[in-house]
């Protein structure tokens, strides 16, 4: 792998960016070169959270860390190493089913023009994922904390809050088909993932599994 690789996970495989430009950003990136489209570009300034994306690396136990971000002001460079998930990869491919945050925005009628709800929908999820599985539930303000980052014009935050609190009632979304994962090879070694008996699973189920480069 060439030293100015950059090296992460995305959409279920291993993805290897060369000669970017050490000041292109993620948003850049997946809307104009993986024409991932449904993360939307409002402020740019990293105010309004329509381009919320989670960023996920390893952490404690081995288990797969998520933490939201602005892929606005994200750096595409510092992906290296990590896995990221858009709202194209929060449903499980195939499955027909919304992931619980989507369903509820939809019972919840949160969403109007629809512009800002691909942030809300992150966001969330990466609350729910924090959350689910256990017993207890974050309250209503602290799902508003949650949200401070995201801005709505239209809908007003009374349905997304609701939604916010119906996530954790629903059913959890059907997992993807796993894929074994490879044996550690020099991509996963520079991109500082061990091996591992499952690869890094996203928020919808789904099992990101690295390919060898055609």
């Amino acid at each position: 792998m060439p030293a100015n690789a950059i090296c992460f996970f995305h959409r279920g495989r291993l993805v290897e960016v060369r000669d970017a430009a050490p000041t292109r950003t993620v948003l850049q990136w997946l809307r104009e070169d993986a024409r991932c489209t449904g993360t939307k570009e409002g402020c740019a300034e990293g105010d309004c959270g329509a381009c919320t994306v989670l960023v996920g690396e390893p952490g404690r136990g081995g288990k797969l860390a998520l933490h939201s971000v602005n892929a606005c002001i994200r750096l595409l460079p510092t992906l290296h190493g990590k896995a990221l998930f858009t709202v194209e990869d929060i449903t499980a491919a195939g499955s027909g089913a919304l992931h619980p945050v989507q369903q509820a925005m939809v019972d919840c009628h949160g969403s109007q023009c629809g512009f800002c709800t691909p942030g809300f929908v992150m966001s969330l999820a990466a609350c729910y994922e924090r959350h689910a599985g256990t017993k207890r539930r974050p309250t209503r303000q602290q799902l508003a904390d949650e949200l401070a980052g995201n801005l709505c014009r239209c809908t007003g935050y009374r349905p997304i809050l609701d939604a916010s609190q119906r996530m954790f009632d629903l059913p959890a979304a059907p997992a993807c088909r796993s894929r074994r994962p490879p044996r550690r090879c020099a991509r996963c070694r520079a991109a500082r993932w061990r091996t591992p008996r499952r690869a890094p699973r996203c928020p919808g189920g789904s099992t990101a599994t690295s390919r060898r480069a055609r």
